[in-house]
C-alpha cells in the first residue's frame, strides 16, 4: 500500500511541476473548468458528460505526454538537431489533433443558440456572477501567463 501512496505522489508532483511549467497545460486547464461550469447549463446525460470527462483526461494527458518528451529532447540535447525538432514537432501535432477534435466535439454538444441567449442573459440579470465571471477571467489570463508561478520552476 506504501508504494501505491508514493505512486500517486510521485504523480502529483509531475502535474505539478507540468502546470508551473507549462503555459499551454494551464490553458487547457482553465478551459476545462469553463467547459465543465457550463455544461451545468446544458441538460446533459451521462453519456454527454463521459465524452466531455474523458476529451479533457485525454488533452491534458497528450499535453503532459508532450511536455516529457519535450523534456527529454531538451536533456539529450540543446543543439539544433533536425530529429528532436521532428519529435517535438510531431508531439505537439498530436495535441493540436486531439484539441480541434475536442473543440469539434464541443460545437455539436454545446452549439445551442436559445441556450447561449439563455446564459448570457442569465449573467446580464445576475450583475454579481457576471462581475465573479469577468474576475475568473482575469485570475484565469494570470494563471495562464504564469503569473501566480513566477520564480518557481524546478
Amino acid at each position: 500500500m506504501r508504494k501505491q501512496l508514493k505512486s500517486f505522489s510521485t504523480a502529483f508532483q509531475g502535474l505539478w511541476q507540468a502546470i508551473r511549467s507549462e503555459g499551454h497545460l494551464r490553458f487547457h486547464i482553465v478551459a476545462a473548468v469553463y467547459v465543465i461550469t457550463f455544461s451545468f447549463f446544458y441538460e446533459m446525460s451521462a453519456l454527454r458528460w463521459a465524452v466531455v470527462l474523458i476529451l479533457i483526461a485525454l488533452i491534458i494527458s497528450a499535453e503532459l505526454f508532450n511536455t516529457a518528451l519535450e523534456t527529454l529532447c531538451d536533456k539529450v540535447t540543446t543543439e539544433r538537431d533536425p530529429m528532436i525538432k521532428k519529435v517535438k514537432d510531431v508531439s505537439a501535432a498530436a495535441v493540436l489533433i486531439l484539441s480541434a477534435a475536442a473543440v469539434g466535439a464541443a460545437f455539436l454538444l454545446y452549439f445551442d443558440l436559445e441556450r447561449i441567449n439563455y446564459i448570457f442573459n442569465f449573467f446580464i440579470s445576475n450583475p454579481v456572477l457576471l462581475i465573479l465571471f469577468i474576475i475568473s477571467l482575469i485570475i484565469s489570463v494570470l494563471f495562464i501567463s504564469g503569473q501566480f508561478t513566477k520564480g518557481k520552476k524546478n
